[in-house]
């Protein structure tokens, strides 16, 4: 009854989460990351320096139509892997990769055929609309991948998903999945072989399942 009736008198969306419930705002896609020239100014002259920026969070602000300089704030989220994702984009980096607290995309996570993705394009992702069965975990980071790797202007640009423990075998591709514009030959999707043939090795669980099924 209380929340109902803040969102009616303050205009509010509520929704139910457990036996709470809680105010939720938009989450719209970043145009802009105010902060840039410093982050970039960072990278370039402060080698030793490992900038943080753009995680969950954050002020969302927008600019006063009228006046452009000036700025107000938004009652809304920043979403980080969008925000991570167009970061990536502004500075032209070479990759991006989203570490989680799971593995990488897999195709019928936690049933018996479950198979990880080793390689992919954005194409194979988006026909087959990976991640949209997980809107809150795995979806918005393989739209940020894909995204990523679809606006670089570099032929090579990649972008890869995968465990926090595994963050240095993500890079050489031994562990999560790697995003590429395009593979060798006319491949779309490269399956990671399970670790024995004969038995069945059922992929790592994690409290929140960031997988497509």
């Amino acid at each position: 009854k209380e929340a109902h009736a803040l969102a009616e008198s303050l205009g509010w969306t509520v929704k139910a989460d457990g036996a709470y419930f809680r105010r939720v705002v938009p989450s719209r896609p970043p145009v802009e990351i105010l902060q840039i020239d410093a982050i970039r100014c960072l990278l370039e002259h402060a080698p030793y320096v490992l900038p943080i920026a753009c995680g969950g969070g954050g002020v969302p602000v927008s600019r006063v139509a009228s006046r452009p300089q000036t700025l107000q704030g938004v009652e809304a989220v920043i979403d980080k892997d969008a925000c991570g994702s167009k970061l990536a984009s502004d500075l032209d980096a070479d990759a991006l990769v989203i570490l989680t607290d799971g593995g990488g995309i897999f195709h019928n996570f936690g049933k018996p055929d479950a198979k990880e993705m080793k390689l992919v394009t954005p194409e194979y992702l988006l026909g087959t609309k990976a991640g949209v069965k997980f809107p809150g975990s795995m979806g918005p980071k393989i739209e940020a991948a894909v995204h990523f790797v679809q606006n670089s202007t570099k032929p090579d640009a990649w972008a890869a998903i995968g465990d926090l423990k595994d963050a240095s075998s993500i890079l050489t591709n031994e562990h999560g999945t790697m995003i590429k514009k395009r593979l060798e030959g006319d491949e779309t999707v490269i399956w990671r072989p399970l670790a024995n043939e004969d038995t069945f090795a059922p992929p790592r669980l994690s409290k929140d399942p960031p997988k497509y099924g």
